[in-house]
């Protein structure tokens, strides 16, 4: 029998492709994207999309889907942020999420976060604001897994409980701890015994603090923060002598001279230390919100609404001083940056500053403490647990996903 060769005309032949691509290839396309999106976040992003965008540049955006915890779900929360337990009646500030002008900022994602730091040691150095950012973390993890307090296996005098704080996740092999160092540089820590203001506090300017320099050398992260304590009565002393003083009468005047050089002194101790080879993050100067007098003259922050943006009425109430500690934090981070890429070692600025200027309604208040405690201080310095401060570790785990 003979058979004749049949031409079969090419779009006859191109469809059984092109349906094969539908019907199979598509979906299993769809179904690999929405695996990586369970792995990798809840907003699945390449390395491009993120890179191209700065988180750090928005508004905050209407959100009715509540905070990740509260304090019935989180144990975690120190009692002079736990706004609710001291009876904070509304929930207004609660319903807002940080919108990037140029693209979304992921939810964070828990297991994700864990599934970057598996085996790994994240370190915060500074004062009760990077304290107050851990704690958020660990009520952001509490969904996923609980740690192991093992903090007396690390410091020999229960004292030191109070400032320092160490975490395991068995789980994931992962070391979280908060180092307090709020002047990041040596001093004499007076303020442990005299806490009225009236004697100037001796910073070792050229001297990074051994609290945290003896900690650090196997860190994977480490995340600098601070600055409410240099605006008290210092004295600065270089090469073992006093080169002047900060609110003080009877030496040179160098107002926020030892901000600039803490920063600069920290920074270098991190690229100089030998055998470091972690991740270094600057968490950028946390503004407060006092209103209608300063913070011990009957200062208060009432507002229960963010700013709508940094054009609008935010501009009348910038605190004292915030544009200039930024801009130091900012040129010191960008020169140690460069030196730090000489020996291999990052830097990543997380310049929260623009973003939590605008949200005055998250501060504790008067509800950082029981109300039937005789307290006259307000708190506009840290944050209510859950609030704006959950940001920060969003903006943590985005750039962890960046350099990593």
């Amino acid at each position: 029998m003979k058979f004749e060769a049949i031409t079969i005309p090419k779009g006859l032949l191109l469809f059984p492709c092109t349906l094969v691509v539908v019907v199979v290839l598509i979906p299993l396309m769809r179904s690999l994207n929405e695996s990586a999106s369970s792995i990798y976040g809840t907003n699945f992003e390449s390395v491009e999309t993120r890179s191209s965008c700065n988180i750090f540049s928005g508004n905050w955006s209407r959100y009715e889907k509540g905070p990740y915890y509260n304090n019935d779900t989180c144990p975690y929360i120190a009692e002079k942020q736990n706004c609710f337990t001291n009876r904070r009646p509304d929930r207004e500030f609660l319903q807002w999420r940080w919108k990037p002008h140029q693209c979304e900022l992921p939810l964070f994602d828990a297991l994700q976060f864990f599934n970057l730091v598996n085996g790994k040691s994240m370190a915060f150095v500074g004062d009760s604001i990077g304290r107050n950012q851990m704690e958020s973390l660990l009520c952001l993890l509490s969904s996923v897994s609980h740690p192991e307090d093992i903090t007396t296996k690390h410091i020999s005098n229960y004292k030191d409980e109070m400032y320092f704080k160490w975490w395991f996740y068995a789980d994931y092999n992962f070391t979280l701890t908060t180092l307090w160092s709020p002047f990041l540089v040596k001093s004499t820590r007076a303020y442990l015994n005299d806490t009225s203001l009236d004697n100037a506090e001796k910073l070792y300017l050229d001297e990074a603090d051994q609290a945290w320099t003896s900690q650090i050398q196997n860190f994977d992260f480490i995340i600098f923060s601070g600055g409410q304590w240099f605006f008290r009565p210092l004295t600065f002393i270089q090469n073992d002598q006093v080169i002047g003083c900060q609110l003080c009468q009877n030496n040179t005047q160098h107002d926020f001279y030892g901000y600039r050089n803490a920063f600069r002194t920290a920074f270098r101790a991190i690229i100089n230390l030998k055998g470091f080879k972690g991740l270094t993050f600057l968490v950028t100067h946390s503004p407060n919100h006092f209103e209608n007098g300063e913070w011990n003259k009957g200062g208060a922050c009432n507002r229960t609404m963010p700013y709508a943006s940094m054009e609008d009425e935010v501009a009348m109430h910038i605190p004292y001083a915030l544009e200039e500690l930024h801009q130091m934090q900012v040129e010191e981070f960008l020169e140690a940056e460069k030196e730090a890429k000489k020996k291999g070692l990052k830097f990543v600025l997380m310049d929260i500053t623009d973003a939590m200027l605008m949200r005055p309604d998250g501060h504790p208040n008067k509800y950082g403490h029981a109300i039937d405690k005789n307290v006259t201080i307000n708190d506009c310095v840290h944050w209510c647990m859950p609030g704006p401060v959950d940001t920060w570790n969003e903006f943590l785990l985005y750039l962890l996903k960046m350099q990593m």
